[in-house]
């Protein structure tokens, strides 16, 4: 059997290997994950420090709001990490709707969750595609098997 270190080095390359991540957060979470993989052999209850700190840090937001979104890449305002899109990542990493995290940091609902220029080059896909005109022809179509 794999000692805890091994076990939490294989946990940590594989999440490394998904997420961009300098030596000083790797080392950190490599000794999180070892201690609580330690507790959990132990029998004992795994508490966070980070859990907690991750409760203070949700509350002040890690970039101003002005700053967060962007041209290029949209940030979370949580962690601080940039990105093309919001949702997926707030879902994933942070456990919260959109919804929830425009209440949080008190985001209007005009403000899009997406970088300007990814959104934009989205639209003009869509537009190259024709993709407006189909979904109007599909429109037409229903309205006219209605009447």
């Amino acid at each position: 059997m794999a000692t805890l270190l091994e076990m939490a080095a294989e946990i940590v390359a594989a999440h490394a290997s998904t997420t961009s991540m300098t030596k000083e957060e790797l080392v950190a979470e490599l000794v999180e994950l070892h201690q609580a993989l330690s507790a959990l052999e132990k029998g004992e209850t795994v508490t966070s420090e980070s859990t907690e700190a991750g409760e203070e840090a949700a509350a002040m937001p890690a970039i101003s709001r002005k700053k967060a979104f962007g041209k290029d890449k949209i940030t979370c305002m949580i962690c601080g990490k940039g990105m093309k899109t919001l949702a997926r990542h707030l879902k994933t990493a942070h456990g919260l709707k959109p919804s929830e995290y425009r209440k949080q940091f008190d985001i209007p609902r005009t403000q899009p969750l997406a970088a300007r220029n990814y959104s934009e080059s989205r639209r003009q896909m869509a537009v190259d595609r024709g993709l407006g005109d189909n979904l109007a022809k599909a429109r037409a179509a229903r309205g006219k098997k209605k009447k």
